[in-house]
């Protein structure tokens, strides 16, 4: 039983939000960390939310998973309580006034080390309308660790195209007021490695 008034069981009453899409990948990373089965994954479920008095639209994005003492972490995947499906594009375009202008694998963005991390992706989305934007998600300041010697993964960020042509990065949990013309582009964060790399361990 956890104490009570801590940060896994607050009071009544508490200013609370995104137990089970946040709090729920902090805990999972800790305590595969401790216990040394890997390093942390992309540790966040990168929540994304879009619409307006009519529709609302709501999707996690996937990212990198952590690395072990003898796997690497998978690419462009849901890890720990992040277990969902995202909408095919198709659909997506067709149901909302927004377009997928791409969705990718972030190369480079997984940790190093004996064993390397999972790759975070890329995802950009057009704006055919006026939408409020709402992203919450973690692991923007603090990269997910790597494990007995392996990197961190490169950590999540997320910004602002807008139709003028100016750029306007957000926090990890921001909110912003998009035009027609606007697009939003979001990196998901990596996943650790695992190890001291080869060519590290020689130098």
């Amino acid at each position: 039983m956890l104490p009570a008034g801590t940060f896994l069981s607050p009071a009544p009453g508490s200013a609370v939000v995104a137990g089970n899409t946040e709090v729920s990948q902090a805990v999972c990373n800790a305590l595969l960390g401790a216990l040394g089965v890997c390093a942390s994954s992309q540790a966040t479920m990168n929540n994304f939310l879009f619409g307006d008095a009519q529709q609302q639209y709501y999707e996690t994005i996937c990212g990198g998973a952590g690395a072990g003492p003898d796997f690497d972490g998978a690419s462009a995947v849901h890890t720990h309580m992040t277990n969902t499906r995202i909408t095919d594009p198709e659909v997506l375009e067709l149901r909302y006034p927004v377009r997928v202008e791409r969705f990718a694998i972030r190369a480079g963005s997984g940790g190093m080390g004996a064993t390397r991390g999972g790759d975070g992706v890329v995802r950009r989305i057009r704006f055919n309308a006026p939408m409020t934007a709402v992203i919450v998600a973690s692991r923007r300041t603090v990269a997910p660790h790597g494990l007995a010697g392996g990197a961190s993964a490169a950590p999540g960020r997320q910004w602002l195209e807008h139709a003028d042509g100016s750029i306007e990065f957000l926090a990890g949990v921001d909110q912003r007021e998009l035009q027609a013309g606007d697009s939003l582009v979001i990196e998901t964060p990596g996943g650790g490695g695992f190890g001291v790399a080869k060519s590290a361990a020689h130098d």
